[in-house]
């Protein structure tokens, strides 16, 4: 695939974040691994996720260095350095500030499957993962190694205090995976307010749901829909945009 083709997958994905929901000014971010081995490519610091264009694309390397690109990098890169180091099959990793992710981490309450959304990041026995180290910004290599440790084999976590991580196979996967979580907790704090959740799928139908909703093609389905949304919804920036902004902001 070549970097103009990575580019525009970047671009595409986080535009899809921005009509789901998931941006939060101009902080959160995705990754794509680069198919060349040299890095990830990622949003520039600066930007809203509805803001990406090609010139607002940065390729970052496995030890933090804006290797091409005019922008400058998040802090928080090494999220999605450390994830795919550790795992080689994830190409895609997302991190947003999702309110109810947030809300619902500082409850320690499990998330349960009371709905489709849940779904991908239960298995059998096992809660979505909490990465609780810190609540900050995980701008060392360090943080983001043991955040991916704690990730492990599955499909993201929460980090109390601070938002989601997800990871996919390609960026829908990685997409719809934030967009999702985000909805399991949304709709689990609604239930918790209304003074329940009492009952929700048992394990195996938590599973069935898992494999039969969330299959490769119902992902890039509900992806599809979401890039067509942005397409619909938010203007792309002119043809040679600024690489910058003009304001220097905490590129985290």
């Amino acid at each position: 695939m070549s970097d103009a083709a990575t580019i525009g997958q970047v671009v595409d994905a986080h535009r899809a974040l921005a009509a789901a929901g998931a941006g939060d000014l101009v902080w959160g971010h995705m990754a794509i691994r680069d198919p060349a081995g040299r890095g990830v490519w990622t949003k520039a610091a600066g930007w809203g996720m509805e803001d990406l264009c090609p010139e607002r694309v940065v390729l970052v390397s496995f030890d933090g260095a804006v290797i091409a690109g005019d922008g400058e990098r998040h802090l928080e890169v090494f999220i999605h350095t450390e994830l795919m180091r550790r795992r080689p099959e994830v190409r895609a990793s997302v991190h947003t500030h999702g309110e109810a992710a947030v809300a619902f981490a500082s409850l320690e309450e499990p998330l349960r499957p009371i709905s489709h959304a849940a779904t991908p990041f239960l298995e059998p026995g096992r809660d979505v993962p909490r990465f609780e180290r810190t609540g900050n910004l995980i701008r060392t290599p360090e943080l983001g190694a043991a955040l991916a440790a704690r990730i492990g084999s599955g499909a993201g976590c929460l980090i109390p205090a601070h938002g989601l991580v997800t990871a996919g196979a390609d960026a829908a996967h990685a997409v719809l995976n934030a967009v999702l979580l985000e909805r399991a907790c949304s709709t689990q704090l609604a239930a918790l307010a209304a003074g329940g959740p009492r009952r929700w799928s048992s394990e195996a139908e938590a599973a069935a749901k898992k494999a039969e909703i969330w299959s490769a093609e119902g992902v890039r389905a509900a992806y599809g829909h979401l890039v067509r949304r942005a397409d619909a919804t938010i203007p792309r920036p002119a043809a040679g945009a600024p690489a910058r902004p003009d304001t220097k902001e905490i590129p985290a």
